[in-house]
């Protein structure tokens, strides 16, 4: 049987693009059980409000709701445990140090499945003023406005 190849995505944060700005991205693997990847793959996954801390050098993601597996009855784990993400020590070290420093976030992105192995995109993130959002909803509904009408004169 071959293997599966290629990028398909399950699920992404876009509330964290509303509330942040997203300066840096990085790839990290998810520490899983086997009923939570039957339940990634189907889709039961919601990043909203979901956030990475660095303990002790290893990296966790809290927030992340995995529902339960409808077929998993006793192997069923907590959907809302911190779940430990995989990345290299050097990279760990880094984004620690940025945290501390400069008052960023680390952000779940989004989570996707890469060559049939569970992927979690982390933005490092600095928070948006309200009148940041403000900004982007007017500079977005312009450049719809700016569409719509280009779109209507080479008709």
């Amino acid at each position: 049987m071959p293997k599966k190849t290629g990028v398909k995505p399950v699920s992404q944060n876009k509330k964290a693009y509303h509330d942040y700005f997203i300066e840096e991205k990085y790839e990290a693997g998810i520490e899983l059980f086997g009923t939570e990847v039957k339940s990634i793959r189907a889709g039961n996954v919601n990043l909203k409000d979901s956030f990475c801390t660095v303990k002790g050098g290893e990296l966790f993601a809290h927030g992340m709701h995995i529902s339960p597996y409808e077929k998993g009855n006793i192997f069923n784990r907590d959907p809302m445990r911190p779940k430990r993400l995989l990345m290299h020590k050097r990279e760990i070290a880094k984004l620690q140090a940025r945290l501390q420093q400069d008052g960023l976030a680390l952000i779940p992105l989004s989570l996707y499945l890469k060559d049939a192995r569970v992927k979690v995109e982390l933005g490092l993130a600095r928070g948006k003023k309200l009148y940041d959002k403000r900004d982007a909803a007017a500079q977005r509904d312009a450049d719809r406005e700016i569409d719509r009408t280009m779109k209507e004169k080479f008709r």
